[in-house]
């Protein structure tokens, strides 16, 4: 069922200092694929990732993830819905520093609400394994390479079996190797896992990583052809 936008405005701001960070957005991500929205700085991508996770209500239009509208939703339930049906991976790992790899993700299950069991554990080793990383299970982040961080936050951000992936710039800050594998990998992960996934980038080198790609120009979204004028 994926991720649906239809029409969506964000208008940020008061009187004259009012600006329309998104400006009547469609478009939808199935199960199992990773759309990757291009653009530059200010362009609208943090605003759009922050209105398809419930950072943020829409001045209008309308946000669905797995058949539920967001939109209509209240702050209780949305917060419900990002623990439970949303994986964020970000710029910089945010990883716990205390906190060994396989931590971070039982980290996801107490924040959910319970405490964790041995089928929990086995998932987050089978996460770990997944991303080339349950050999690293357990080392804390500061025995880690940013690559590898990068890795541990997308096995964390699988752990709650979510329907959305959300994925802030996550090459940013990796070289171009490396950057690449983290995508690459992120585009496995969705099919395997078929979780639908945002991926916002200014980098044009990782669109051909990923299964679609959109461009956002001002809070709209652009035809690459349009796009490649600017």
């Amino acid at each position: 069922m994926g991720l649906t936008v239809n029409d969506v405005v964000l208008e940020l701001g008061d009187g004259d200092q009012k600006i329309t960070a998104l400006d009547h957005v469609t478009f939808s991500v199935a199960d199992g694929e990773l759309l990757a929205v291009l653009g530059p700085s200010g362009a609208g991508k943090s605003s759009l990732l922050a209105v398809c996770g419930g950072l943020r209500h829409p001045t209008s239009g309308a946000v669905e993830i797995g058949g539920r509208q967001l939109t209509a939703m209240k702050d209780s339930d949305l917060t419900q819905l990002r623990l439970q049906s949303i994986g964020f991976v970000f710029q910089q790992s945010n990883l716990i520093s205390s906190l060994s790899s396989i931590d971070q993700l039982l980290l996801m299950v107490h924040l959910a609400g319970r405490s964790p069991g041995k089928e929990d554990r086995d998932r987050a080793l089978a996460l770990l394994d997944s991303v080339d990383m349950a050999h690293r299970a357990d080392r804390r982040p500061d025995q880690l390479s940013g690559g590898e961080r990068q890795r541990i936050g997308i096995a964390r951000a699988l752990m709650t079996k979510p329907s959305l992936l959300l994925v802030d710039e996550p090459t940013s800050m990796l070289d171009q190797v490396r950057g690449r594998q983290i995508v690459d990998l992120l585009r496995d992960q969705c099919h395997q896992h078929q979780v639908a996934a945002v991926m916002v980038t200014h980098d044009q080198t990782m669109l051909d990583a990923a299964d679609s790609s959109l461009h956002i120009v001002d809070g709209r979204l652009q035809q690459s052809s349009d796009y490649a004028a600017h």
